[in-house]
């Protein structure tokens, strides 16, 4: 026969064991709002940045060597932020942030390369572009939609296209696949199964 102390006991373990698994919810819960409430301040701030940023207009030449130094901060803002990754307690949640950062650094540049080149050299495209234009065209250029209402005319505005196509395809493929190991080695190093990090609701 179960002696009675034994048997209030129980439901209090139990009552304690449920109290200390919603209590480690709570953190994941703040660090999955953190998380998408900062990856959407950094594309919204990037894009501020884009209409304020007087662009004026430059050359060929001035175009292209703003594209490649935005191209390698790209790449090196990418580089940092998966290494943060493997070091962050909620490398799923980071990684979300770094692709929102890369992505939006990405169709900004080349927005931005698009507008200086239309208004450095006219005609490039088929219509005058503005900012807003120009991201409109990269967006769609980005998205493989491709509207064809803004299509490029000129041989140099031709080959910035292709090099968006190009690095829309890698950024896709190849970053993906470096994020994906990233979390990986996050949760490898955390001792850690690859569970996602989002805060879910138990099941029964």
């Amino acid at each position: 026969m179960d002696h009675p102390a034994a048997a209030r006991t129980g439901p209090a373990r139990l009552r304690r064991a449920r109290e200390q698994q919603h209590q480690g919810r709570r953190p994941r819960r703040r660090a999955a709002v953190t998380a998408l409430v900062r990856a959407a301040l950094i594309a919204v701030g990037l894009v501020t940045v884009y209409y304020v940023l007087p662009l004026d207009g430059r050359g060929t030449a001035g175009t292209s060597a703003l594209l490649a130094c935005g191209l390698l901060l790209v790449v090196g803002v990418f580089w940092w932020e998966v290494r943060a990754i493997v070091s962050s307690p909620y490398p799923r949640l980071k990684a979300v942030e770094t692709l929102a950062a890369t992505l939006a650094l990405f169709v900004l540049l080349f927005a931005g390369a698009y507008f200086l080149l239309e208004h450095s050299t006219p005609g490039s495209f088929s219509e005058p572009l503005t900012k807003t234009d120009s991201l409109y065209f990269t967006l769609t250029t980005f998205s493989t939609v491709g509207y064809g209402d803004i299509v490029a005319r000129s041989q140099t505005a031709r080959v910035l296209t292709m090099f968006q196509m190009l690095g829309g395809v890698l950024l896709v493929g190849v970053a993906a696949r470096i994020l994906a190991g990233a979390v990986q080695a996050g949760l490898r190093r955390q001792g850690r199964e690859p569970s996602d990090d989002f805060p879910h609701r138990p099941e029964g």
